[in-house]
């Protein structure tokens, strides 16, 4: 089971912007802890990452990826409320994903409480720092494995 980890625009800042809304760790943390949790998960469980400031290279990327892996884990970050191309690669491709952000997006800015991509999404996890990437990888895992199961 493959899911490539998605991050959005300015998560490469992550540690040095707005740490009192987005935490200490920085993306190579996040992303050393979704390798690990995708470890504890079980060794058929492998995560790919991709980090891109452009709509259209994350578009490619969805694209792209989607040939070989079984869901997406995706921060979209600003893009989530704004990118209806991004929505649409998504059903376009259509393989689950779960959307993370680390902060509460509800409590937040007005413009910040739409998204796109909520309601086409598998799963939605937000408010919880770094654990929301890893309740989203094993929400999403859970539900890969579900349909596994249901296929046999």
């Amino acid at each position: 089971m493959r899911i490539a980890v998605l991050h959005g625009p300015n998560l490469r800042l992550l540690g040095r912007r707005e740490p009192d809304v987005y935490g200490s760790d920085t993306l190579e943390d996040v992303n050393a802890r979704v390798a690990a949790e995708a470890a504890a998960l079980g060794a058929e469980v492998e995560v790919e990452f991709f980090q891109s400031n452009h709509e259209g290279e994350l578009l490619d990327f969805v694209e792209e990826a989607s040939r070989r892996v079984d869901g997406f884990l995706v921060n979209p970050g600003a893009f989530t409320h704004t990118s209806v191309a991004l929505r649409d690669a998504f059903l376009g491709v259509s393989v689950p994903f779960v959307e993370v952000h680390l902060s509460n997006t509800a409590a937040r800015e007005r413009f910040r409480r739409h998204s796109y991509l909520s309601d086409v999404a598998a799963g939605v996890v937000y408010g919880f720092g770094v654990r929301s990437y890893l309740l989203g990888l094993r929400g999403l895992v859970d539900r890969l494995r579900e349909g596994r199961a249901d296929e046999h």
